[in-house]
């Protein structure tokens, strides 16, 4: 995202909640030059992902075991 000096200090800690929440870079135009804002450790995709509780019921170890061998059809498409 890009904005100008005048942007940042108008809207500055939305701003930087949005480079923190999103991890993309904020450059900042001033004087003909950028400036970039980035968080400082880039997290990923699945860091940002809310936890929904009771998706998984069960222990999760128990779905590593599961044996999909006799559903499998090395034929099917």
């Amino acid at each position: 995202m890009r904005v100008t000096a005048s942007q940042l200090r108008a809207d500055v800690y939305n701003l930087l909640d949005a480079v923190l929440q999103t991890g993309e870079p904020l450059e900042i135009e001033r004087g003909g030059q950028l400036l970039r804002i980035v968080p400082a450790r880039a997290g990923s995709w699945v860091d940002r992902l809310r936890v929904r509780e009771g998706v998984v019921v069960g222990d999760p170890e128990d779905l590593a075991q599961l044996d999909w061998s006799s559903h499998w059809d090395p034929g099917a498409p």
